[in-house]
Protein backbone atom coordinates (compact mmCIF):
# COMPACT_ATOMS: atom_id res chain seq x y z
CA UNK A 1 0.00 0.00 0.00
CA UNK A 2 1.14 3.55 -0.76
CA UNK A 3 0.71 5.97 2.14
CA UNK A 4 -1.06 9.28 1.68
CA UNK A 5 2.11 11.41 1.74
CA UNK A 6 3.68 9.30 -1.03
CA UNK A 7 0.48 9.34 -3.05
CA UNK A 8 0.28 13.12 -2.75
CA UNK A 9 3.93 13.49 -3.79
CA UNK A 10 3.30 11.30 -6.86
CA UNK A 11 0.32 13.40 -7.97
CA UNK A 12 2.23 16.66 -7.47
CA UNK A 13 5.27 15.55 -9.47
CA UNK A 14 3.82 13.15 -12.04
CA UNK A 15 5.13 15.22 -14.97
CA UNK A 16 8.54 16.09 -13.51
CA UNK A 17 11.91 14.93 -14.86
CA UNK A 18 12.60 11.66 -13.07
CA UNK A 19 16.38 12.21 -12.88
CA UNK A 20 16.03 15.63 -11.30
CA UNK A 21 13.31 14.38 -9.00
CA UNK A 22 15.58 11.63 -7.67
CA UNK A 23 17.87 14.35 -6.25
CA UNK A 24 15.03 16.14 -4.44
CA UNK A 25 14.93 16.12 -0.65
CA UNK A 26 11.54 14.89 0.55
CA UNK A 27 9.75 14.45 3.90
CA UNK A 28 10.51 11.24 5.80
CA UNK A 29 7.00 9.89 5.34
CA UNK A 30 7.39 9.85 1.53
CA UNK A 31 8.55 6.50 0.13
CA UNK A 32 10.83 7.96 -2.52
CA UNK A 33 11.65 4.69 -4.29
CA UNK A 34 7.97 3.85 -4.68
CA UNK A 35 7.17 7.40 -5.78
CA UNK A 36 9.85 7.32 -8.50
CA UNK A 37 8.63 3.91 -9.67
CA UNK A 38 5.05 5.17 -10.02
CA UNK A 39 6.00 8.45 -11.71
CA UNK A 40 8.34 6.76 -14.18
CA UNK A 41 5.76 4.07 -14.86
CA UNK A 42 3.01 6.52 -15.67
CA UNK A 43 5.31 8.58 -17.92
CA UNK A 44 6.23 5.44 -19.85
CA UNK A 45 2.60 4.29 -20.04
CA UNK A 46 1.42 7.58 -21.56
CA UNK A 47 3.09 6.56 -24.84
CA UNK A 48 2.79 2.77 -24.67
CA UNK A 49 -0.50 2.36 -22.78
CA UNK A 50 -2.45 5.62 -23.19
CA UNK A 51 -5.79 4.24 -21.98
CA UNK A 52 -4.15 2.74 -18.91
CA UNK A 53 -2.29 5.97 -18.19
CA UNK A 54 -5.58 7.89 -18.34
CA UNK A 55 -7.22 5.55 -15.81
CA UNK A 56 -7.31 6.94 -12.27
CA UNK A 57 -5.56 4.96 -9.56
CA UNK A 58 -3.54 2.45 -11.59
CA UNK A 59 -0.24 1.30 -10.09
CA UNK A 60 2.91 0.53 -12.04
CA UNK A 61 5.59 -2.14 -11.65
CA UNK A 62 9.34 -1.87 -11.86
CA UNK A 63 10.69 -0.69 -15.21
CA UNK A 64 11.53 -4.12 -16.68
CA UNK A 65 7.95 -5.44 -16.47
CA UNK A 66 6.64 -2.30 -18.15
CA UNK A 67 9.24 -2.51 -20.92
CA UNK A 68 8.42 -6.16 -21.63
CA UNK A 69 4.63 -5.84 -21.68
CA UNK A 70 2.59 -5.54 -24.87
CA UNK A 71 1.57 -2.14 -26.12
CA UNK A 72 -2.12 -1.27 -26.24
CA UNK A 73 -1.96 -1.45 -30.03
CA UNK A 74 -0.69 -5.04 -30.10
CA UNK A 75 -3.03 -6.07 -27.27
CA UNK A 76 -5.98 -4.67 -29.23
CA UNK A 77 -4.85 -6.72 -32.23
CA UNK A 78 -4.98 -9.92 -30.14
CA UNK A 79 -8.45 -8.87 -28.98
CA UNK A 80 -9.50 -8.80 -32.63
CA UNK A 81 -8.10 -12.28 -33.33
CA UNK A 82 -9.87 -13.82 -30.34
CA UNK A 83 -13.15 -11.98 -30.95
CA UNK A 84 -13.23 -13.43 -34.47
CA UNK A 85 -12.59 -16.93 -33.06
CA UNK A 86 -15.37 -16.67 -30.49
CA UNK A 87 -17.84 -15.39 -33.07
CA UNK A 88 -17.24 -18.56 -35.07
CA UNK A 89 -18.27 -20.85 -32.20
CA UNK A 90 -21.72 -22.37 -31.92
CA UNK A 91 -24.13 -20.84 -29.42
CA UNK A 92 -23.87 -23.85 -27.05
CA UNK A 93 -20.10 -23.28 -26.83
CA UNK A 94 -20.41 -19.73 -25.58
CA UNK A 95 -19.61 -20.57 -21.92
CA UNK A 96 -16.17 -19.25 -22.77
CA UNK A 97 -13.22 -19.31 -20.38
CA UNK A 98 -9.75 -17.83 -20.69
CA UNK A 99 -6.52 -18.50 -18.81
CA UNK A 100 -3.50 -16.24 -19.30
CA UNK A 101 -0.62 -18.41 -18.07
CA UNK A 102 2.02 -15.66 -17.99
CA UNK A 103 0.06 -12.63 -16.83
CA UNK A 104 2.83 -10.06 -16.35
CA UNK A 105 1.49 -6.52 -16.10
CA UNK A 106 -1.79 -7.83 -17.55
CA UNK A 107 -2.10 -5.70 -20.68
CA UNK A 108 -2.98 -8.63 -22.95
CA UNK A 109 -5.17 -10.17 -20.24
CA UNK A 110 -7.13 -6.92 -19.84
CA UNK A 111 -7.70 -6.79 -23.60
CA UNK A 112 -8.90 -10.41 -23.82
CA UNK A 113 -10.81 -10.92 -20.56
CA UNK A 114 -13.96 -8.92 -21.51
CA UNK A 115 -14.56 -11.41 -24.34
CA UNK A 116 -15.00 -14.29 -21.89
CA UNK A 117 -17.53 -15.28 -19.26
CA UNK A 118 -14.66 -16.20 -16.91
CA UNK A 119 -10.99 -15.26 -17.11
CA UNK A 120 -8.03 -16.41 -15.00
CA UNK A 121 -4.79 -14.44 -14.68
CA UNK A 122 -1.80 -16.59 -13.68
CA UNK A 123 1.45 -14.91 -12.59
CA UNK A 124 4.31 -16.24 -10.48
CA UNK A 125 5.52 -12.85 -9.16
CA UNK A 126 3.53 -11.77 -6.04
CA UNK A 127 4.15 -8.05 -6.64
CA UNK A 128 2.56 -8.25 -10.10
CA UNK A 129 -0.42 -10.14 -8.66
CA UNK A 130 -0.86 -7.35 -6.10
CA UNK A 131 -0.87 -4.77 -8.88
CA UNK A 132 -3.36 -6.89 -10.82
CA UNK A 133 -5.79 -6.90 -7.89
CA UNK A 134 -5.75 -3.09 -7.89
CA UNK A 135 -5.52 -2.42 -11.62
CA UNK A 136 -8.13 -4.86 -12.89
CA UNK A 137 -10.75 -3.32 -10.58
CA UNK A 138 -9.82 0.17 -11.77
CA UNK A 139 -10.09 -1.02 -15.39
CA UNK A 140 -13.58 -2.37 -14.75
CA UNK A 141 -12.76 -6.04 -15.31
CA UNK A 142 -15.35 -8.42 -13.85
CA UNK A 143 -15.40 -12.18 -13.36
CA UNK A 144 -11.61 -12.50 -13.21
CA UNK A 145 -9.52 -14.72 -10.95
CA UNK A 146 -5.96 -13.87 -9.98
CA UNK A 147 -3.73 -16.86 -9.27
CA UNK A 148 -0.18 -16.42 -7.98
CA UNK A 149 1.45 -19.51 -9.44
CA UNK A 150 3.95 -20.77 -11.97
CA UNK A 151 2.40 -21.71 -15.33
CA UNK A 152 3.79 -25.24 -15.18
CA UNK A 153 2.43 -25.90 -11.71
CA UNK A 154 -0.93 -24.35 -12.59
CA UNK A 155 -1.30 -26.59 -15.64
CA UNK A 156 -0.20 -29.75 -13.84
CA UNK A 157 -2.77 -29.11 -11.10
CA UNK A 158 -5.54 -29.07 -13.73
CA UNK A 159 -4.58 -32.04 -15.88
CA UNK A 160 -6.41 -35.13 -14.63
CA UNK A 161 -8.95 -33.23 -12.54
CA UNK A 162 -12.56 -32.49 -13.41
CA UNK A 163 -11.47 -29.55 -15.57
CA UNK A 164 -9.28 -31.61 -17.89
CA UNK A 165 -11.79 -31.95 -20.77
CA UNK A 166 -11.10 -28.71 -22.61
CA UNK A 167 -12.37 -26.61 -19.75
CA UNK A 168 -10.81 -23.48 -21.26
CA UNK A 169 -11.79 -22.02 -24.58
CA UNK A 170 -8.43 -20.27 -24.89
CA UNK A 171 -5.06 -20.54 -23.19
CA UNK A 172 -2.78 -17.56 -23.78
CA UNK A 173 0.94 -17.78 -23.06
CA UNK A 174 3.89 -15.45 -23.54
CA UNK A 175 6.91 -17.59 -22.58
CA UNK A 176 10.06 -15.86 -21.36
CA UNK A 177 12.59 -15.52 -24.15
CA UNK A 178 15.68 -15.31 -21.95
CA UNK A 179 17.58 -18.09 -20.22
CA UNK A 180 18.65 -18.15 -16.57
CA UNK A 181 21.72 -16.09 -17.46
CA UNK A 182 19.52 -13.36 -18.95
CA UNK A 183 20.56 -14.03 -22.56
CA UNK A 184 18.02 -14.07 -25.37
CA UNK A 185 17.17 -17.52 -26.75
CA UNK A 186 16.75 -18.33 -30.44
CA UNK A 187 14.30 -21.25 -30.51
CA UNK A 188 10.76 -21.80 -29.28
CA UNK A 189 11.92 -24.90 -27.38
CA UNK A 190 14.39 -22.75 -25.41
CA UNK A 191 11.71 -20.43 -24.01
CA UNK A 192 10.41 -20.80 -20.46
CA UNK A 193 8.11 -22.52 -20.07
CA UNK A 194 8.90 -24.82 -22.99
CA UNK A 195 5.58 -24.75 -24.83
CA UNK A 196 6.65 -27.66 -27.04
CA UNK A 197 6.63 -29.93 -23.98
CA UNK A 198 3.24 -28.59 -22.85
CA UNK A 199 1.31 -29.53 -25.99
CA UNK A 200 -0.26 -32.64 -24.44
CA UNK A 201 -1.53 -30.60 -21.48
CA UNK A 202 -2.77 -27.84 -23.80
CA UNK A 203 -4.71 -30.32 -25.96
CA UNK A 204 -6.52 -31.69 -22.90
CA UNK A 205 -7.33 -28.35 -21.31
CA UNK A 206 -8.27 -26.05 -24.16
CA UNK A 207 -9.64 -25.73 -27.66
CA UNK A 208 -7.49 -22.78 -28.73
CA UNK A 209 -4.02 -21.71 -27.67
CA UNK A 210 -2.48 -18.36 -28.58
CA UNK A 211 1.30 -18.15 -28.17
CA UNK A 212 3.23 -14.90 -28.29
CA UNK A 213 6.84 -15.19 -29.47
CA UNK A 214 9.71 -12.90 -30.30
CA UNK A 215 9.61 -11.50 -33.86
CA UNK A 216 13.23 -12.66 -34.16
CA UNK A 217 12.23 -16.33 -34.03
CA UNK A 218 12.15 -18.46 -37.18
CA UNK A 219 8.54 -18.89 -38.30
CA UNK A 220 9.03 -22.21 -40.10
CA UNK A 221 10.84 -23.76 -37.12
CA UNK A 222 8.20 -22.51 -34.67
CA UNK A 223 5.32 -23.92 -36.74
CA UNK A 224 7.14 -27.22 -37.18
CA UNK A 225 7.68 -27.50 -33.43
CA UNK A 226 3.99 -27.07 -32.56
CA UNK A 227 1.01 -29.20 -33.62
CA UNK A 228 -2.27 -27.87 -35.00
CA UNK A 229 -1.06 -24.34 -35.86
CA UNK A 230 -3.83 -22.80 -37.99
CA UNK A 231 -2.72 -19.16 -38.11
CA UNK A 232 0.55 -17.26 -37.85
CA UNK A 233 0.40 -13.52 -37.19
CA UNK A 234 3.39 -11.28 -37.85
CA UNK A 235 2.61 -7.91 -36.27
CA UNK A 236 4.31 -4.67 -37.32
CA UNK A 237 3.88 -1.36 -35.53
CA UNK A 238 5.49 1.96 -36.44
CA UNK A 239 7.83 0.30 -38.92
CA UNK A 240 9.08 -2.44 -36.56
CA UNK A 241 8.16 -6.10 -36.33
CA UNK A 242 6.85 -6.36 -32.77
CA UNK A 243 5.31 -9.80 -32.28
CA UNK A 244 4.99 -13.26 -33.74
CA UNK A 245 1.77 -15.04 -32.74
CA UNK A 246 0.85 -18.71 -33.23
CA UNK A 247 -2.83 -19.66 -33.07
CA UNK A 248 -3.46 -23.35 -32.39
CA UNK A 249 -6.78 -25.20 -32.74
CA UNK A 250 -6.67 -28.57 -30.97
CA UNK A 251 -9.97 -29.68 -32.51
CA UNK A 252 -8.42 -29.96 -35.98
CA UNK A 253 -8.40 -33.67 -36.84
CA UNK A 254 -6.14 -33.35 -39.88
CA UNK A 255 -3.10 -31.09 -40.35
CA UNK A 256 -3.79 -27.82 -42.15
CA UNK A 257 -1.42 -25.35 -43.71
CA UNK A 258 -1.50 -22.24 -41.52
CA UNK A 259 -2.56 -18.91 -42.91
CA UNK A 260 0.11 -16.26 -42.40
CA UNK A 261 -1.22 -12.79 -41.53
CA UNK A 262 1.23 -9.93 -42.04
CA UNK A 263 -0.33 -6.91 -40.33
CA UNK A 264 0.86 -3.31 -40.27
CA UNK A 265 -1.03 -1.79 -37.33
CA UNK A 266 -0.01 1.76 -38.23
CA UNK A 267 -1.24 1.58 -41.83
CA UNK A 268 -4.12 -0.76 -40.86
CA UNK A 269 -3.27 -3.20 -43.63
CA UNK A 270 -3.03 -6.99 -43.63
CA UNK A 271 -1.52 -9.32 -46.22
CA UNK A 272 -2.61 -12.98 -45.91
CA UNK A 273 -0.91 -15.91 -47.63
CA UNK A 274 0.36 -19.47 -47.26
CA UNK A 275 3.84 -20.88 -47.80
CA UNK A 276 2.50 -22.96 -50.70
CA UNK A 277 1.14 -19.87 -52.46
CA UNK A 278 4.53 -18.18 -52.11
CA UNK A 279 6.42 -21.23 -53.38
CA UNK A 280 4.14 -21.58 -56.41
CA UNK A 281 4.42 -17.91 -57.43
CA UNK A 282 7.18 -16.56 -59.65
CA UNK A 283 7.86 -12.84 -59.35
CA UNK A 284 8.27 -11.06 -62.71
CA UNK A 285 11.65 -9.38 -63.09
CA UNK A 286 12.16 -5.75 -64.07
CA UNK A 287 14.27 -4.72 -67.07
CA UNK A 288 15.10 -1.46 -65.34
CA UNK A 289 13.70 0.94 -62.77
CA UNK A 290 10.23 2.39 -63.20
CA UNK A 291 8.97 5.64 -61.72
CA UNK A 292 8.28 4.06 -58.31
CA UNK A 293 10.31 1.87 -55.98
CA UNK A 294 8.57 -0.26 -53.33
CA UNK A 295 10.04 -1.55 -50.09
CA UNK A 296 7.87 -4.15 -48.25
CA UNK A 297 7.03 -3.51 -44.59
CA UNK A 298 8.80 -5.30 -41.77
CA UNK A 299 6.03 -7.91 -41.34
CA UNK A 300 6.13 -8.91 -45.02
CA UNK A 301 9.91 -9.19 -44.98
CA UNK A 302 9.83 -11.30 -41.82
CA UNK A 303 7.16 -13.63 -43.23
CA UNK A 304 8.93 -14.04 -46.58
CA UNK A 305 6.11 -13.08 -48.96
CA UNK A 306 8.63 -12.00 -51.59
CA UNK A 307 7.10 -13.38 -54.82
CA UNK A 308 3.46 -12.81 -53.84
CA UNK A 309 4.15 -9.14 -53.14
CA UNK A 310 5.07 -8.68 -56.79
CA UNK A 311 2.18 -10.79 -58.08
CA UNK A 312 -0.63 -9.26 -56.00
CA UNK A 313 0.40 -5.63 -56.40
CA UNK A 314 1.33 -5.90 -60.08
CA UNK A 315 4.99 -5.05 -59.47
CA UNK A 316 8.33 -6.24 -60.86
CA UNK A 317 11.22 -7.35 -58.68
CA UNK A 318 14.42 -5.43 -59.41
CA UNK A 319 16.69 -8.38 -58.47
CA UNK A 320 16.23 -12.00 -57.40
CA UNK A 321 17.82 -11.57 -53.98
CA UNK A 322 16.96 -7.90 -53.42
CA UNK A 323 13.50 -7.31 -52.04
CA UNK A 324 12.76 -4.07 -53.85
CA UNK A 325 10.00 -3.79 -56.44
CA UNK A 326 9.21 -1.27 -59.15
CA UNK A 327 6.44 -0.02 -61.43
CA UNK A 328 5.54 2.96 -63.57
CA UNK A 329 2.10 3.15 -61.96
CA UNK A 330 1.66 4.25 -58.34
CA UNK A 331 0.14 1.49 -56.18
CA UNK A 332 -1.58 3.25 -53.29
CA UNK A 333 -2.51 0.03 -51.44
CA UNK A 334 1.07 -1.26 -51.14
CA UNK A 335 1.98 -2.45 -47.63
CA UNK A 336 5.32 -0.80 -47.00
CA UNK A 337 7.26 2.26 -48.14
CA UNK A 338 6.96 3.75 -51.61
CA UNK A 339 9.63 5.91 -53.19
CA UNK A 340 9.43 8.06 -56.31
CA UNK A 341 12.58 7.49 -58.35
CA UNK A 342 14.21 10.76 -59.37
CA UNK A 343 17.41 9.34 -60.85
CA UNK A 344 19.72 6.35 -60.70
CA UNK A 345 23.16 5.42 -61.92
CA UNK A 346 25.80 2.70 -61.90
CA UNK A 347 28.81 2.86 -59.60
CA UNK A 348 31.12 3.91 -62.44
CA UNK A 349 33.08 6.98 -61.33
CA UNK A 350 31.68 9.30 -64.01
CA UNK A 351 28.09 8.25 -63.18
CA UNK A 352 28.63 8.82 -59.46
CA UNK A 353 30.14 12.27 -60.12
CA UNK A 354 27.11 13.25 -62.18
CA UNK A 355 24.63 11.95 -59.58
CA UNK A 356 26.36 13.64 -56.63
CA UNK A 357 27.20 16.96 -58.33
CA UNK A 358 26.65 19.74 -55.79
CA UNK A 359 25.63 17.28 -53.08
CA UNK A 360 27.52 17.18 -49.75
CA UNK A 361 24.97 15.40 -47.54
CA UNK A 362 22.21 12.81 -47.90
CA UNK A 363 20.31 10.07 -46.11
CA UNK A 364 21.61 6.65 -47.16
CA UNK A 365 20.21 3.12 -47.05
CA UNK A 366 21.50 -0.16 -48.48
CA UNK A 367 19.91 -3.50 -49.39
CA UNK A 368 21.47 -6.38 -51.33
CA UNK A 369 24.68 -4.37 -51.39
CA UNK A 370 28.16 -5.39 -50.16
CA UNK A 371 28.78 -2.26 -48.03
CA UNK A 372 27.34 -0.89 -44.82
CA UNK A 373 25.83 2.60 -44.70
CA UNK A 374 28.93 3.87 -42.87
CA UNK A 375 31.29 2.41 -45.49
CA UNK A 376 29.26 3.81 -48.36
CA UNK A 377 29.02 7.24 -46.74
CA UNK A 378 32.81 7.31 -46.42
CA UNK A 379 33.31 6.26 -50.04
CA UNK A 380 30.86 8.84 -51.36
CA UNK A 381 32.14 11.61 -49.03
CA UNK A 382 28.63 12.45 -47.87
CA UNK A 383 27.56 13.81 -44.49
CA UNK A 384 24.33 12.75 -42.79
CA UNK A 385 21.10 14.71 -43.25
CA UNK A 386 19.60 16.78 -46.00
CA UNK A 387 16.50 16.26 -48.12
CA UNK A 388 17.98 13.74 -50.54
CA UNK A 389 17.69 9.99 -49.98
CA UNK A 390 20.08 7.64 -51.76
CA UNK A 391 19.54 3.87 -51.91
CA UNK A 392 22.39 1.54 -52.83
CA UNK A 393 21.17 -1.79 -54.13
CA UNK A 394 21.43 -4.28 -57.00
CA UNK A 395 19.31 -4.73 -60.10
CA UNK A 396 19.12 -7.66 -62.53
CA UNK A 397 17.71 -11.14 -62.96
CA UNK A 398 20.76 -13.19 -62.05
CA UNK A 399 24.37 -13.13 -60.84
CA UNK A 400 25.91 -12.42 -64.27
CA UNK A 401 23.26 -9.88 -65.25
CA UNK A 402 23.13 -8.08 -61.91
CA UNK A 403 24.70 -4.65 -61.43
CA UNK A 404 24.98 -2.33 -58.49
CA UNK A 405 23.10 0.93 -58.66
CA UNK A 406 22.64 4.10 -56.64
CA UNK A 407 19.08 5.40 -56.64
CA UNK A 408 18.01 8.93 -55.80
CA UNK A 409 14.45 8.76 -54.47
CA UNK A 410 11.90 10.61 -52.37
CA UNK A 411 8.85 9.45 -50.46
Amino acid sequence: MINQATDRFINEHVNDDIRQLALTKVPEDVDMLEALTQIEGRQTAIHKLPRWAATEGLRWPRKLSLEQCSSEATADYKHGIVKRLLQSLHQEEMECRLADLTGGLGVDFAALAPLFKKATYVEMMPELCELAHNNFKRLGLCNVDIVCDDALHFLSSLVGCEYSSRYYTLLYIDPARRNTAGRKVAGIEDCHPNVCQLQDAFSKLTRFCLIKLSPMMDITAAVRAMCNVVEVHVVEYKGECKELLLLIDYTCDTPVEPLIYCTDLTAKRTFVFTRTEEAQTLAPMANGLGQYLYEPGAALLKAGAFNLVASRYGLHKIARQTHFYTSDVFVDSFQGRTWQVEDYCSFAKHDIRRMLAGLDRAELSVRGFPMSVAQLRKQLHLKEGGNVHLIATSIGDGEKNTKRVLIKARQ
